[in-house]
C-alpha cells in the first residue's frame, strides 16, 4: 500500500506542475487543455476499454495510478488533436471509413459487434477515436515524418561505423521489446518515468500496453515511453541482432513466440521470471557478411536511422506542446488535495 501511494504522489508531482490550485473544476470535468474539456465521462470510457478485466478488489491507489495516466494520455491526444486542427489535418469522413472498413474486414458484422462490445465501445465511439487517430497521424507525418531525411552519406557513416555487425557468422533475427517488471528498479529510465511496483501493477500496465499496441500504436513509440528495460527503451525496446543459438537460452515461451513470428509482427504477452514482455520480430537474416550495397543492409541502416530520428523528434515535439499548452489537471488537483499535498 505505501508502494502504491509513493506512485500516486510520483504521478501528481508530474501531472501538478505549472497548474493553479486556486481554481475550482467546472462540473464533471476531469481537465482542461486550452479551454477545451475532457470529462470524467471520457476518462471514465477508456479506463473501461484498456482495463475491462480490471480485479473487483484492486486497490484505490492502484486504479487512481492507471486514471492519472490514462488521462495524462489523453491530455496528451488533446494537445495533438487541436494542433492537427489549426493547421487544417483533421482527418475527413473518406479517411474513417477506409479504415473502419479495413478493421472490419477480418470478421462478420457479428463477429465485429462482439469486439466492440468487449472493449466497452459503440461503432460511434470507435469512429470518434479513428478521426482522432488519424488527425493526429497526418500531424506526425506532416510535422515529423516528411522533415526527416537519410542520405546516401549517413547510411554509408553507419555502415563502416558498424559494419561487424553486418558480418553475421550463423542466422541472426532482429527483435524488439517491451519490458515490465513486478520490482522496484531506481535505474528504469523511459519517457513518462513509468515503473510498476508489484506484480499487480505489472499485470495491469503490460495489458494496458498490449490494448494500445492492439489499437495499432506505434510498437517503438510505446517501449520507449513504458518500456522497463534500461538498456533498450529509449532505443524503442531494439534488442538489436540476436544469434539464433543464444535462443536456446530463452525460456520455452519465448523461443516459441519468437519462431511463430513474421517479420514485423508482435507477440503477445510473454510471462517470464524477469516479469512480462511483448516482442517484436523486426527481421530474420541468414548467416554471412553483408555489403553495403546489398538492398537489404540499405532498407535496414535507412529504418534504423529513420526510427531514431523519428523517436527524437517525437519525443521532442511532445515536450515543446505541452509546454506551450494550457493545460489543467483538475482530476491531479483533487486527488493531491485529498491527500493533504500542499498546492500553494
Amino acid at each position: 500500500m505505501a508502494q502504491n501511494r509513493t506512485a500516486v504522489l510520483a504521478l501528481l508531482a508530474g501531472a501538478l506542475l505549472g497548474l493553479s490550485c486556486k481554481r475550482e473544476p467546472p462540473k464533471n470535468v476531469a481537465a482542461a487543455v486550452n479551454g477545451r474539456y475532457i470529462t470524467f465521462e471520457q476518462l471514465e470510457k477508456q479506463y473501461r476499454v484498456l482495463f475491462p478485466s480490471q480485479e473487483p478488489d484492486a486497490s484505490d491507489d492502484q486504479v487512481i495510478i492507471q486514471k492519472l495516466e490514462i488521462l495524462r494520455g489523453l491530455i496528451d491526444n488533446e494537445i495533438m488533436l487541436q494542433r492537427a486542427e489549426k493547421l487544417g489535418l483533421m482527418a475527413v469522413d473518406a479517411d474513417v471509413d477506409a479504415k473502419l472498413a479495413e478493421l472490419k474486414a477480418p470478421y462478420t458484422q457479428e463477429e465485429f459487434q462482439k469486439q466492440l462490445k468487449a472493449r466497452g465501445l459503440t461503432e460511434d465511439d470507435l469512429r470518434a477515436q479513428l478521426r482522432r487517430d488519424l488527425s493526429i497521424e497526418k500531424l506526425f507525418n506532416k510535422e515529423i515524418i516528411s522533415r526527416i531525411t537519410i542520405t546516401d552519406a549517413d547510411v554509408k557513416a553507419f555502415y563502416e561505423a558498424n559494419k561487424a555487425s553486418f558480418n553475421l557468422v550463423e542466422p541472426q533475427i532482429h527483435l524488439a521489446q517491451i519490458l515490465v517488471t513486478p520490482y522496484p528498479d531506481p535505474n528504469v529510465r523511459n519517457l513518462r518515468s513509468d515503473k510498476a511496483q508489484n506484480l499487480e501493477q505489472a499485470k495491469a500496465k503490460i495489458a494496458a500496453i498490449e490494448a494500445r499496441l492492439k489499437q495499432g500504436e506505434d510498437f517503438a513509440m510505446l517501449a520507449q515511453a513504458y518500456s522497463e528495460d534500461p538498456n533498450t527503451a529509449a532505443n524503442g525496446g531494439d534488442l538489436g541482432f540476436i544469434p539464433e543459438s543464444q535462443l536456446q537460452q530463452a525460456s520455452v515461451e519465448i523461443r516459441r513466440a519468437i519462431m511463430s513470428l513474421k517479420p514485423g509482427e508482435i507477440s503477445g504477452v510473454i510471462q517470464s521470471p524477469e516479469g512480462f514482455r511483448i516482442l517484436k520480430l523486426i527481421s530474420r537474416e541468414p548467416a554471412g557478411q553483408r555489403k553495403l550495397e546489398d538492398p537489404r543492409v540499405q532498407q535496414t541502416i535507412r529504418e534504423t536511422l529513420r526510427n531514431r530520428k523519428e523517436q527524437l523528434l517525437r519525443a521532442a515535439y511532445y515536450e515543446v506542446a505541452r509546454n506551450e499548452a494550457r493545460v489543467t489537471n483538475y482530476y491531479a488537483i483533487e486527488i493531491a488535495k485529498s491527500r493533504g499535498v500542499t498546492l500553494e
